[in-house]
C-alpha cells in the first residue's frame, strides 16, 4: 500500500530543528482535488532563493510503497513558468527501499534552483 507520512520528531530534530510546534502543525502532502494527478508537497517553512542559487529543502515526509513502485518528484509547471525555478535533478526518483532507511528514515528533500532573475 502506498502512503506518504511524516518523518519522526527525532528525525526532524536531526534534519531541521528541535521545533515541536513545527512538527505538530505541518501536514503530509494531499491531493488538491479528488481527480488531481499529483500530491502537493509543501515546504515546512518559507525560503528565499536568490537568482542562480540552489536551496535544499526538507519536506518532513517519507513515502511507503510496494516493492516494485517508485515515487517521482516533478515540479509544477506553473512554478517553472512563473518563477523560472527547477528541480536540480529535473525529476526526483524515490525508490521503494528508501523508506525507513537507517540513514534518515527516507526523509525526502527537494533541491530547487532559481534560474530566473527574481527572488522566489
Amino acid at each position: 500500500m502506498r502512503k506518504i507520512e511524516k518523518i519522526s520528531y527525532e528525525q526532524l530534530k536531526k534534519d531541521i530543528s528541535d521545533d515541536k510546534n513545527l512538527y505538530d502543525n505541518y501536514d503530509s502532502p494531499k491531493r488538491s482535488t479528488k481527480n488531481s494527478a499529483r500530491y502537493d508537497i509543501k515546504a515546512l517553512m518559507d525560503y528565499v532563493i536568490k537568482p542562480n542559487e540552489i536551496v535544499k529543502i526538507p519536506t518532513g515526509d517519507k513515502a511507503s510503497m510496494n516493492n516494485d513502485d517508485v515515487l517521482f518528484l516533478i515540479i509544477r509547471s506553473s512554478f517553472g513558468f512563473k518563477y523560472n525555478a527547477r528541480l536540480c535533478n529535473q525529476v526526483g526518483v524515490i525508490d521503494s527501499d528508501y523508506y525507513n532507511n537507517i540513514d534518515n528514515e527516507g526523509h525526502i528533500f527537494v533541491a530547487l534552483k532559481n534560474e530566473g532573475w527574481i527572488k522566489i
